[in-house]
């Protein structure tokens, strides 16, 4: 019997750096499971739609399939705009919507190897102020993992932790930077906690101009290709009930 497809729905930007970004990733996961079928749809912007790939599977016969947010928090897009494009799929598919990417473990290394890919190295960590700059929401649950996020990684042995928005929330990318250098911090970073480049990110980026360190996106790293594959396995659990079923 085939493994269900594996459905990775993006955001989508009119920025082409994003789709591509989400293209390496999509590529790095199937090479590590090359036995998974794996899809990319897009909510806006880019083709295919998720509502397009949908349609395209079940006229071949597919009849499971795993839709992964490709989202770092629990925000409007996984609650409401995933379910509401999940709802209108051929009815002959059966649909389970995986977890968000975060909080993850494995995120957390991607963020630090960002930075060490930037210049840091393990031996800086107690000197060093990182900043954890995400999009932003207007989700409480978002904002509260952000903040847990950071929390949870200064205990790894940074000087300090601070979360940062680029929208919708503060305080912002250069208010945290600012902070970090009153603390005493030897030398600040910015990690961006986001997957992808575009308009917010970029936000991101110019907020850190007063920072010694500006890593990269999270964007194709192998620690986020094996959250991916991760959310996959526990979303055919057998706890899980498929949508649409």
């Amino acid at each position: 019997m085939p493994r269900p497809v594996l459905l990775v729905i993006a955001h989508g930007s009119r920025d082409p750096r994003h789709a591509a970004t989400v293209h390496a990733l999509v590529r790095r996961v199937r090479a590590l499971r090359p036995g998974v079928r794996v899809e990319t749809g897009f909510l806006d912007f880019n083709i295919p739609s998720v509502s397009g790939v949908l349609e395209s599977l079940a006229a071949e016969g597919v009849r499971d399939v795993v839709a992964l947010p490709l989202l770092l928090t629990r925000a409007f897009h996984a609650k409401s705009d995933i379910p509401a494009v999940l709802s209108e799929a051929p009815a002959r598919l059966r649909i389970r919507q995986a977890e968000v990417l975060g909080p993850s473990p494995l995120l957390t290394a991607a963020l630090e190897r960002r930075l060490y890919e930037a210049g840091l190295s393990p031996a800086d960590k107690s000197s060093t102020g990182v900043v954890l700059a995400s999009a932003g929401s207007t989700d409480p649950e978002a904002i509260a993992v952000i903040a847990e996020i950071a929390r949870e990684w200064r205990r790894t042995g940074w000087c300090a932790v601070r979360p940062a928005f680029a929208s919708a929330s503060l305080p912002r990318t250069g208010d945290a930077v600012r902070e970090l250098r009153a603390l005493g911090c030897a030398r600040v970073a910015v990690a961006p906690y986001v997957l992808a480049p575009g308009f917010l990110p970029d936000r991101i980026a110019r907020g850190a101009a007063e920072a010694d360190v500006l890593a990269d996106v999270l964007g194709a790293s192998p620690e986020v290709a094996r959250v991916l594959l991760q959310r996959y396995d526990m979303a055919l659990a057998p706890a899980l009930t498929a949508i649409g079923a």
